[in-house]
């Protein structure tokens, strides 16, 4: 039996300095993640000069626009998160995975392995999307694997030996479902008797990206006010946690209807409304996370439901959050996915 393995391989501008790597998405299940491995090929040149050869973990949190940016003011940080030698090789017990093995004995003598753990409390991979026409780097958290030479690792790295891999800290959907999310909103109104009461209930509190959200709607109006239209949407919160004042909202899908309306005095009204959000919907807006997390940005999401009662009347609104994410993909569409990470 033949089993074909995708390896990753990038090298510096002077191709003194290559790097190998099987994945570039690892995984965060909450409770640890996957340790990120790789092997470092030199050219004999920098054997016989005995040069010493970096390996780091390096964190790049952009938190605002490249164009706003004037001298002394940068909204980036850069943060190295993991740093060790390569070569010459520490006394350090590594455990090589079976990839390593494989590479090491196909690669040679010039082959050296490396294993890095990216902390648990590191934010997950996020960005912000951008306009179309706007193509300065988008804000958002990002990882590189950074490989250099030099006489220690704080030493500043040349370009032209320098190679900088992109990676992904990603999360995927639990396989356990939670609570159904329900919630009930009332309003009484000045000089007038009784109540108006939305329940608002959603199937189940998990969904996958595509996927229809069924969000199920009574209504009972036991005031002397009259609804006059209802308004579903999804909504995605974002909060750049840097900023006291770094939170802001997006609709991401949104209906709208007078179906059964006006619903006048004494009645009661029972509706389900569809809602699917996707990124390719909201491809031509910017500010729209591409994944959820602290010291990063922070995504969350929530159905909010609106009743209109006029201009008097004023609206009634009821919000329930729910969980949105990706399920776990095969292996063979995460090859694929990591394939088209930008390098």
């Amino acid at each position: 039996m033949v089993v074909n393995f995708k390896v990753f391989k990038k090298c510096s501008p002077n191709n003194m300095i290559t790097l190998y790597m099987n994945r570039r998405d690892f995984v965060d299940s909450i409770t640890q993640v996957e340790p990120i491995d790789g092997i470092v090929v030199l050219d004999d040149d920098y054997v016989r000069q005995n040069r010493k050869i970096f390996v780091q973990l390096v964190c790049n949190f952009r938190y605002g626009r490249e164009d706003d940016e004037m001298i002394g003011l940068r909204f980036q940080k850069e943060l190295t998160l993991v740093s060790q030698q390569v070569c010459p090789p520490q006394k350090q017990d590594i455990q090589l995975t079976k990839m390593q093995e494989r590479l090491l004995k196909k690669l040679g003598s010039n082959a050296y392995p490396f294993v890095m753990q990216m902390p648990p409390s590191s934010p997950a991979s996020v960005v912000l999307q951008q306009k179309a026409s706007d193509e300065s780097q988008p804000c958002g958290v990002q990882y590189f694997v950074k490989i250099f030479t030099g006489d220690s690792d704080c030493d500043r790295s040349h370009r032209r030996s320098t190679i900088n891999l992109g990676i992904r800290k990603v999360q995927y959907a639990p396989t356990k479902e939670g609570i159904q999310p329900c919630t009930v909103v009332r309003k009484d109104f000045l000089l007038s008797p009784g109540e108006l009461e939305l329940e608002v209930t959603l199937d189940k509190q998990l969904y996958h990206h595509g996927e229809k959200i069924s969000v199920n709607i009574c209504v009972r109006n036991n005031s002397n006010k009259v609804v006059k239209k209802v308004k579903a949407m999804v909504q995605q919160g974002v909060d750049v946690v840097l900023f006291q004042n770094g939170q802001f909202r997006n609709t991401i899908a949104f209906m709208e209807t007078s179906e059964g309306c006006p619903l006048n005095p004494g009645s009661s009204l029972q509706k389900v409304m569809y809602l699917v959000p996707t990124l390719v919907a909201n491809c031509d807006r910017a500010g729209i996370a591409d994944a959820r997390d602290a010291f990063g940005i922070i995504v969350s999401y929530a159905v909010k439901v609106k009743l209109f009662l006029g201009a008097l009347g004023g609206e009634l609104c009821a919000e329930l959050p729910f969980i949105l994410m990706h399920p776990k993909p095969s292996r063979k569409a995460q090859l694929e996915a990591e394939g088209s990470i930008e390098a």
